[in-house]
């Protein structure tokens, strides 16, 4: 895969990019799966700083923190994102305000698919996109999101199940290049892994299953001896 095929996202302060296949296509549609607390809003903040710091040009949609709480929680994690925001580089996009005040208007996925900030970036993440599905029938909304990436543009959808219709979930699965389960274990101790359930059109060889932990000021940490 060349750096047309596919965005890197590489940080010297990790391996997950060489765990995933060093690099995510282009024009395709990704989906992180996981319930609540599984690490959704954390691989979309990794994967956001890992793009930004190879030169995409991201956007991100949080439904669940003002933009100024996650400016500073990604800071907490050792992600600085302020260059890139004031340069243009890096949208954030939040359903609150700047504090606290949520959007007076019901805002859909298509809607954000169709409005001109997210259209201009090259990789857009919604967490979570689950919460704004809206009304559409399941070929509406998959009709739109190919339209979204046909330009070359690659969409990561944050995806709590228990919040889908099981029709359009299994479309969206079903349809998807890359395909994450976030899972957490308590045999044997607390602990996180990323199932690659899909990963189309990698450009290098790509982990089933990656062991992982958050640590502050540090981020997102692989644990090799979970990778397997």
């Amino acid at each position: 895969m060349t750096e047309q095929d596919g965005f890197g996202f590489e940080l010297e302060t990790d391996s997950l990019s060489n765990s995933m296949g060093q690099a995510i296509p282009r024009r395709s549609l990704c989906l992180v799966c996981g319930s609540g607390g599984k690490g959704k809003s954390l691989m979309g903040q990794r994967i956001a700083f890992g793009l930004v710091a190879n030169g995409a040009k991201v956007a991100l949609v949080t439904t669940e923190l003002t933009t100024r709480g996650w400016i500073e929680q990604v800071a907490s994690l050792g992600y600085w994102m302020e260059k890139p925001l004031r340069s243009g580089q890096f949208l954030l996009l939040s359903r609150f305000g700047v504090v606290a005040e949520e959007s007076s208007e019901p805002v859909t996925l298509p809607d954000l698919l169709d409005s001109e900030g997210p259209k201009a970036a090259d990789f857009i993440i919604i967490d979570r996109a689950s919460a704004l599905m809206g009304d559409g029938s399941p070929t509406e909304i998959l009709s739109a999101i190919r339209r979204f990436c046909s330009d070359s543009r690659t969409l990561m959808l944050m995806i709590d199940e228990q919040e889908m219709d099981g029709m359009l979930l299994r479309e969206l699965r079903g349809s998807a290049e890359v395909v994450l389960d976030m899972l957490t274990s308590t045999e044997g101790g607390f602990s996180r892994s990323i199932a690659v359930t899909r990963f189309l059109r990698a450009a290098g060889p790509v982990q089933p299953r990656i062991g992982w932990r958050v640590e502050p000021g540090m981020g997102f940490i692989v644990d090799i001896t979970a990778v397997s």
